[in-house]
């Protein structure tokens, strides 16, 4: 629900802060008192157009704040989680005109677009009056209003997922016999590659290890001739590096004899002597295991020569093309088996629309059924506020194929005096037979996911018992939601909440809007003024206690 409502330099309005309750609150006042902007205010919150012209003589700047507790609303919650505001119980939107041009929305803060504050406002509160911000004239709103009257949501989101799954199987079917026009030339194709790659008999690691033995062969001659020299040096004879070496441990150790502070260096000559004579055998060895094999070489080479063709035409590692392989197999068993897939989708398609049309033909029965009642219940609550010859027709009007909602579209159409051709609502209705229609429709189908509702013009044009009963419904759709109604008449202000006095002060000059809530003999002042005017007598202040205490009673 709308808690806070703050406006600044708003036309007439320089600074105003509302703090709405619960239930039904309405506003009074004068006219010309600044109520109609308020709601404009709350249009712009709605998302509504924004234009320079309201923004108050000599300010750069409007903004209107409005906070809404939200703690019981989690799908809104989950819409702005999406779309990145951190939201819990509260949320705050803030809008901004500026002479400049440059208009801003901010949701809890954060930099906010248009289309997400479109998406939101009416999730939150919905204005019934003024014909930009009316959901009644939108025909789409028309089917949900038609199908909860008769109690067939369920069927509807049942058609709907039905509709989706057969809409799905059919983009399969027509993606199917895309593929099938092209079906054996790719069945060539695939087959071919996975041929090509099985008979090549790839292994993982495969051209890491070719690549270490073609550059073994490729450097036998000087793997063998460096091993073989270094052989040679180290123990070809006596006048090698280990003869020599030999000679130098014998006489150290000799030495260590007669100077046993020589004892480790003696052992280290002798350990290096050992190692040496060591690594010349493996050396030794190692050269009479090389020699040069160009056939082997040449076999190395072609098969890394393979591998670099494959690669270039399917994958860049050996690992990626084993991966593709696997792919294709896997389409080619699909294409293989494409009949047998064929079959399957066309029996499921067949399955879904027998019983979409089942589904939609119980929509259909049901639909037509509730528009009669509808038509009865809206047209005698009409009558009851002040449209005596007014006809509301739920027009239903057959799709030629079916859509998620159903096979029909329905749109209310108003005559609002006998003898005219009912039409849509947005060409005939007035602002007061809108708030009025809506106020019907709410008696019929009290349950509404929106939490506040704003009726603005609802008294227009009534009077009398028609202006108490008009009261009465009012409070009976703010004992479920929030509602917000500007009233001039007594009859209907008795029975709400909490009341809002909105009135002109001049200040220097200046003219400015101010609210008051009004409580005790204050609002009981005020019953008493919009009963008998400026001059208020004690029997219209007795009056006017009267009335209050019977509407709350």
């Amino acid at each position: 629900m709308l808690t806070d409502l703050t406006i600044k330099n708003v036309a007439i309005i320089d600074t105003l802060h509302i703090a709405f309750k619960s239930g039904l609150t309405v506003l009074t006042g004068e006219t010309g008192a600044g109520k109609s902007i308020i709601i404009d205010a709350v249009g712009l919150i709605m998302g509504g157009r924004a234009s320079s012209d309201l923004i108050r003589s000599g300010e750069e700047e409007a903004v209107v704040e409005a906070l809404f507790d939200i703690s019981a609303l989690p799908d809104i919650r989950h819409l702005l989680a999406e779309a990145g505001f951190d939201c819990e119980d509260e949320l705050l939107i803030k809008r901004s005109l500026s002479r400049s041009g440059k208009n801003r929305i901010f949701i809890n803060g954060g930099m906010a677009t248009l289309a997400l504050l479109v998406d939101i406002a009416p999730r939150l509160i919905n204005i019934y009056g003024q014909h930009d911000s009316q959901t009644l004239l939108k025909p789409e709103n028309h089917l949900r209003l038609l199908d909860a009257f008769a109690g067939i949501t369920p069927l509807r989101q049942a058609f709907a997922t039905l509709f989706s799954r057969l809409a799905s199987v059919n983009s399969r079917l027509s993606g199917l016999e895309q593929a099938e026009r092209d079906a054996e030339h790719r069945l060539d194709l695939l087959s071919y590659q996975s041929d090509e790659i099985a008979r090549a008999a790839l292994k993982p690691g495969e051209e890491e290890q070719l690549e270490e033995q073609r550059q073994l062969l490729a450097s036998a001659e000087k793997l063998g001739g460096v091993s073989s020299d270094a052989f040679d040096r180290l123990y070809g004879g006596d006048g090698t590096l280990l003869g020599q070496l030999k000679r130098i441990s014998k006489a150290i150790t000799e030495l260590s004899a007669i100077d046993h502070s020589l004892d480790e260096t003696a052992t280290s000559l002798e350990s290096a002597y050992l190692q040496l004579e060591d690594a010349a055998i493996t050396l030794r060895d190692y050269a009479s295991r090389v020699e040069s094999n160009p056939a082997a070489l040449q076999q190395v080479d072609d098969r890394l020569d393979q591998i670099g063709r494959l690669k270039k035409k399917y994958a860049p590692t050996v690992a990626d093309i084993l991966t593709y392989k696997e792919t294709i197999d896997a389409e080619l068993d699909q294409l293989r088996g494409r009949g047998q897939s064929r079959q399957e989708l066309e029996s499921e398609r067949d399955a879904l629309a027998e019983e979409l049309a089942r589904l939609g033909g119980a929509l259909t029965a049901a639909r037509g059924e509730a528009a009669v009642k509808l038509k009865q219940a809206l047209e005698r609550e009409a009558h009851e506020l002040a449209m005596k010859g007014a006809v509301i027709e739920p027009a239903l009007e057959a799709f030629p194929e079916p859509r998620s909602s159903g096979y029909e579209r329905v749109e209310f159409l108003f005559s609002p005096n006998p003898g005219e051709i009912p039409r849509p609502l947005g060409r005939i209705a007035s602002g007061g037979e809108l708030s009025r229609l809506m106020l019907a429709i709410k008696q019929v189908l009290p349950d509404s996911d929106v939490p506040t509702l704003v009726f603005d013009e609802v008294d227009t044009g009534i009077g009398g018992a028609t202006s108490e009963l008009v009261g009465r419904k009012l409070k009976n759709v703010a004992d479920g939601q929030q509602v917000l109604c500007i009233t001039h008449l007594p009859q209907v202000a008795v029975f709400a909440r909490q009341q809002l006095r909105v009135e002109k002060q001049i200040t220097d000059a200046r003219t400015s809007t101010r609210i008051f809530e009004l409580e005790g003999d204050e609002r009981t002042r005020e019953i008493a003024r919009m009963l008998a005017g400026s001059t208020i007598t004690d029997s219209a202040r007795a009056h006017a206690a009267e009335m209050l205490a019977a509407a709350h009673r």
